[in-house]
């Protein structure tokens, strides 16, 4: 698998350089899938980006969704035509969009699917996310059939939590990057 065969899909406000994500595309050579607003997020237009991204991609593809862009992963799945092109997924601190706190500043992200993915993820959750409460962010991974993996106490698994390169997290997706 190529390095730019691993799809980065940030949430709202996109990835700061310290976030894992970006040291993840600087690293490996990972490519972001950039959205047209990353301040006033449409689903419907974050939607028919990654469908355009998947569809054009030559081979086959990883994953690696943070926050809203696993609330996108789970929309995208239930809708695309492309989800066979999807080698597994790593879902990172889901923000919980049914919150009305959250639903107040993203509208239109709701409801969240909740249907089982048509390909392998593992969705890390944190006992102290702000945005998703850990039992909610299980629950998710129970609905959407991934591999739950608790991380401790390490907030919404972000620049703030000061996980670096977050050598743990880039282990989940190893079996799939590897795989020919």
């Amino acid at each position: 698998m190529s390095p730019e065969d691993v799809l980065i899909l940030p949430g709202w406000q996109n990835s700061s350089p310290d976030h894992w994500q970006s040291r993840w595309e600087a690293r490996y050579g990972y490519r972001r899938v950039e959205q047209h607003d990353w301040m006033h997020p449409l689903r419907g237009d974050w939607t028919a980006r990654l469908e355009d991204v998947v569809g054009d991609a030559p081979r086959p593809v990883v994953l690696v969704a943070h926050s809203l862009g696993c609330i996108l992963t789970a929309w995208w799945a239930a809708h695309t035509r492309h989800a066979g092109k999807v080698r597994g997924a790593l879902l990172v601190g889901p923000g919980d969009v049914a919150r009305p706190d959250i639903a107040a500043l993203l509208p239109g992200w709701t409801p969240i699917v909740r249907a089982a993915l048509p390909f392998p993820a593992v969705l890390v959750g944190s006992q102290d996310d702000p945005y998703c409460a850990l039992e909610r962010a299980r629950a998710m991974a129970a609905d959407w059939h991934a591999r739950f993996v608790d991380a401790g106490a390490c907030g919404h698994l972000n620049a703030a939590s000061g996980l670096g390169d977050w050598d743990a997290g880039h282990a989940l997706i190893a079996p799939w990057v590897a795989a020919r």
